[in-house]
């Protein structure tokens, strides 16, 4: 049986998955947490703005290619661009209960982490955003994470809206883009394509948290 689209992409994580998960571990260590995780959600803020934006040119560029598939992933684009608004007034909320606010310029791997996005939808085909989404909302919060931080910060519940909306949501969104995914039918091509997108925001999301969780600083 020829395996899926999106069992194709879940393999060809799966190498990556150890990396990311031992700089995630570090990110969350008890040691300094308070002020880690202030800047863990400043460094959020300007990637999760950037997705409606992102999303919209997206599902622009598929209506410029015509073609039923692609019409077919505009369609998610545009859902999945209301299913995330607002989401970056969520981390303004929850910077302000932290006694914080956001950074005046975005962290480089930030930049780099929305920026490649943008040059693959722009450049190549907007099908390659799945591989980007995939990976982020692969790899969201655990339902158990926001009690586990509160107690270990000390920071008022009102400071973790984000955690925890983003542990009850994403593995809803996750199920509904793989369920796209493999409706897409797509070409060789097109899944290699999505899935060298996915493999490099692995790898950028991995320097992420791994400059976030170093000491001193912690600036990414």
């Amino acid at each position: 049986m020829t395996a899926t689209a999106s069992l194709a992409l879940r393999t060809k994580l799966t190498p990556t998955a150890p990396v990311l998960r031992a700089a995630t571990a570090s990110l969350w260590r008890p040691e300094g947490l308070r002020c880690r995780y202030v800047r863990y959600l400043a460094a959020m803020h300007p990637l999760v703005r950037a997705s409606v934006p992102l999303l919209e040119r997206a599902a622009e560029r598929c209506a410029g290619l015509g073609d039923p598939a692609a019409r077919r992933l505009g369609a998610y684009y545009v859902r999945h661009a209301e299913e995330e608004r607002d989401h970056d007034a969520w981390l303004l909320d929850d910077l302000a209960a932290a006694g914080s606010g956001p950074l005046a310029v975005p962290p480089p791997v930030v930049v780099e982490l929305v920026g490649a996005q943008y040059y693959r939808v722009e450049h190549e085909h907007p099908v390659t955003l799945l591989g980007y989404i995939a990976v982020l909302e692969g790899n969201a919060p655990g339902p158990r994470l926001a009690d586990r931080l509160i107690e270990a910060t000390g920071l008022p519940g009102g400071a973790f809206r984000t955690l925890r909306e983003h542990a009850e949501l994403d593995g809803g969104h996750l199920d509904d883009l793989h369920r796209v995914l493999d409706d897409l039918a797509l070409t060789p091509e097109g899944q290699t394509a999505v899935s060298v997108s996915a493999l490099h925001t692995t790898h950028l999301l991995t320097r992420l948290f791994q400059s976030l969780a170093a000491e001193p600083g912690g600036h990414p």
